[in-house]
């Protein structure tokens, strides 16, 4: 599984695809979160993307999205919504969804074992199903959008840190 680069192997790319409902809100912010740990940590090798499983394609993040990831320094003004279908989820070696609807639907189209809840994936209980939701602040204040931040960015801090014993170079 490694790809040699002058004479050196470097590791395939390990994929990671966060999923919500409208690819807006959520996922988008853990995506940007996963973009930045990654760099962070010197990942050239993992690619991170985002969908939804009732959106269209191109829908702009929401405006509280927006401003929360602005907030802390990251952007999303080019964010364009993905529907999730079986190229994308083929694409990803790891799929996190932010809910047990949004991980049935997945499961359904074929994701298998590649998926599990996000919250539980950070908590360590990706086979026990414990975790929870990560709740939607669609349609909510500017607070819940900076809360719901602060919760993707603990959770998606914890993912990589579980994950670093099998993607670092």
């Amino acid at each position: 599984m490694t790809r040699s680069t002058q004479g050196r192997p470097r590791p395939e790319p390990f994929r990671i695809l966060f999923v919500c409902t409208g690819n807006t809100c959520r996922s988008p912010l853990a995506e940007v979160l996963a973009r930045r740990g990654i760099e962070e940590r010197g990942w050239r090798h993992v690619e991170v993307r985002s969908a939804g499983t009732r959106t269209v394609h191109g829908a702009p993040a929401s405006l509280g999205s927006l401003q929360a990831a602005a907030s802390h320094g990251l952007d999303l003004a080019g964010h364009g919504s993905t529907p999730v279908d079986g190229d994308v989820l083929g694409w990803a070696d790891l799929v996190l969804t932010m809910s047990g609807r949004h991980l049935a639907a997945v499961q359904e189209m074929g994701a298998g074992d590649r998926s599990t809840l996000l919250g539980a994936m950070a908590a360590g209980a990706e086979e026990l199903g414990e975790g929870g939701d990560v709740p939607d602040p669609f349609g909510e204040d500017q607070a819940v959008y900076e809360e719901t931040f602060r919760v993707l960015e603990e959770m998606v801090t914890r993912v990589l840190d579980r994950l670093e014993p099998i993607v670092a170079p």
